[in-house]
């Protein structure tokens, strides 16, 4: 029978730094991230923190987590092909 050949490989993106240390940072940032969260809960859910420290901690993180990933997509979206 006719088999079609396998559609060629496509060229993979790859940014200005190397994407696995992008990972790896972005992975480290985040997790730290979640650790300062979890911290700053407990200590508002016990009263040893004001209220308001549990909602900023939460959304600082979550700009500083945006800001990964905006630059891990700014980073994959203009380097060179390879």
């Amino acid at each position: 029978m006719n088999e079609l050949p396998p559609p060629p490989p496509r060229p993979r993106r790859r940014g200005l730094i190397d994407a696995g240390v992008i990972r790896w940072i972005s992975f480290t940032v985040t997790a730290i991230c979640l650790l300062i969260c979890i911290v700053a809960c407990i200590l508002s859910i016990w009263d040893m923190a004001r209220r308001d420290v549990m909602w900023r901690t939460i959304s600082t993180c979550a700009v500083i987590a945006g800001g990964m990933m905006a630059f891990s997509l700014i980073n994959s979206i203009y380097g060179p092909r390879e």
